[in-house]
Parts: C-alpha cells; structure tokens; sequence
C-alpha cells in the first residue's frame, strides 16, 4: 500500500477504533461485549498451542507421564510401558538423548526397588532455605510430594525433600553438611550414618569399630521407620578410603557417591516405599576385572647346539 492521504487516514481510524475497543472491554468487566470474541479465539487457538508446547518439550511431557506410577499395582510392567511411550516422544537431539537415558535408568532403579516414584525435572540449584547444597524441582504438593521423602535419579540417592509448595519443592542433596543417612554395606550388612561434606566424599561413621572394610565396598540406604525419610536399598556410593581402626566404637570411611551433584536434572520422588526391603538388588553390576597380558619369550637352540643369536630368538605374546 502507497503512503497516500487516505492509508494515513485509514490507520488513523483502525487505532481509534482499537482504543475505543479496549476502553470499553476494561469498563465492561466480566460482562465485556468483547468477551465473547474472546473466548472463541481462545477455543480456536488452544489446541494448536498444546500442540506446539507438545512438540517444543517432549521431556516435559515424558517426565509427566511417570508422575502417577506410583499409583499402580504392577509398578515394573507400568514402567516398562511408560518408558517405551517416553521414547516415542521424545526427539533425536544430544540434550533429548541424554534426558531419555536418565529417565530409563530412573526407571530401572525403581523398578528395581519397587519405589513408587513421581518423575520430576530440576528448575533452580543454590542456597535455598539457608542451605548451601539444594536443588528445587517442578513438583509439589498437587503432585503428591511431601516433606521428608526420599528423592533418587538413575545413579542412587539424590536427597529429601525439605520444603513442599503447590507445585515446587525443595531438596536437599546428600553432599550437604547438614544431610545424615543411615547406610548398610553390601555383604557384611555392617550399618553406618553418612554425612555430606559439599563437594568432598561422604564421611561414614560405622557402628562397629572392627568392621573389616575395604576400598571398593559399597553403600546402600538402611531405611528409616515408615520410609520417611528414607526407603532401605537406594545405592549411596563405594568406598573411596578407610581410616586406620584405632580401638574406638566407631570406625570412619570416606564413600564417593555414585550420584554426580553438580549435574542433576531428571530425579523422581518416592512416594510409596517398597513392600519389603530390595537390600542389594538396586546396586549396579559390579565391573568384570580387565585381565593383564603376559608376554613369553620362546628360545629356540641352533643346530650345533651353541647359544642362539638375536636371529633365532622368537618373542612371543599370549
């Protein structure tokens, strides 16, 4: 369109025509003549938002879709089920792939323990609440989520909840010095409390000043009454060092944890606990000790029976 006399003048009356319209629909109100244009925009344009919030944010969609498992009998099956409908939304890129890959091995950890879990997303990390080490995530109590339960994520022990909003919570992470689980060592079944040291390894006093521990055991939760705080069986770590006993009633390890957490993002809450205790099942397949080559040497004497040069010697490796 020219610039002309009569477009000047038609813009003119398209913007009086404007502000006469939103003057009479802040007058009017609940009963705004305009409201019902309104609402039929609304009806007309809703469904393709959805659609392009579906599209634009398929994890946020998938983690929604493990929210009410722990509503279920047969947790494993629904999971399974869950998790084959999560690869299907979710896209091909590098962030999608590695957000699937932590919500399948979610997965497979409550799975493996029986925990009902509500899946939820890291929104914010920092000083929350006056602590040092806290995250806060996507999930409240409209959720379900509650103060005092236990929160994982693929790896093992995450942390608890500590402060619960309609739709966000607190966490406290296991590195925070103010955090205290009690733990059980795989095999011998000797019981500890583990404190978080920020980013230092977990500092476990063991109950037993004898226990014989060495570096590479390793931790899981023992449990507290009615799973609150914490469910029995969630992996916590692997010893990493072992003080010298010196006599006393305890005895002190130091556990790296097996949850990295500085890198969260995917974790679930257990809001239902496992019917008996997993003990051991939860905790990862044990690496396969990678065997050391040798390598012979094979003499081979010369004929006449004198000592071979460096032409006859063959070096072999098995």
């Amino acid at each position: 369109m020219r610039d002309t006399k009569e477009s000047r003048l038609l813009l003119v009356l398209l913007i009086a025509i404007a502000f006469a319209l939103i003057t009479v629909d802040i007058r009017g109100g609940r009963n705004s003549p305009v409201d019902g244009a309104r609402q039929a925009a609304a009806a007309a344009f809703g469904p393709i938002e959805n659609g392009l919030s579906t599209a634009v944010d398929p994890v946020g969609n998938a983690v929604s879709a493990v929210r009410d498992s722990g509503d279920r009998h047969d947790r494993l099956a629904v999971m399974e089920k869950e998790n084959a409908a999560l690869k299907a939304k979710l896209g091909s890129d590098d962030r999608n792939r590695s957000r699937l890959n932590q919500l399948d091995r979610m997965l497979k950890v409550a799975g493996q323990g029986q925990y009902g879990i509500k899946g939820a997303q890291v929104i914010a990390i920092g000083a929350a609440q006056g602590f040092s080490w806290t995250i806060t995530i996507d999930a409240g109590a409209n959720d379900g989520i509650k103060r005092d339960m236990t929160v994982l994520n693929g790896d093992g022990l995450v942390g608890r909840v500590t402060t619960v909003g309609p739709d966000t919570a607190t966490v406290l992470l296991a590195n925070d010095p103010d955090f205290t689980v009690g733990t059980r060592m795989e095999g011998n079944d000797e019981l500890g409390f583990a404190s978080g040291q920020g980013d230092r390894p977990l500092r476990v006093e063991l109950l037993n000043g004898k226990a014989e521990v060495k570096k590479g055991d390793r931790l899981v939760t023992f449990g507290s009454q009615a799973d609150k705080p914490f469910v029995p069986g969630v992996p916590v770590g692997v010893v990493s060092r072992v003080d010298p006993s010196g006599g006393g009633l305890t005895r002190t390890l130091y556990v790296t944890p097996y949850v990295g957490f500085s890198k969260l993002d995917i974790v679930g809450v257990v809001v239902a606990g496992p019917k008996k205790d997993p003990r051991d099942e939860v905790l990862p397949a044990k690496p396969k000790p990678v065997p050391t080559p040798t390598v012979t040497v094979t003499v081979t004497p010369s004929a006449d029976g004198s000592a071979p040069d460096d032409s006859d010697t063959n070096g072999q490796q098995q």
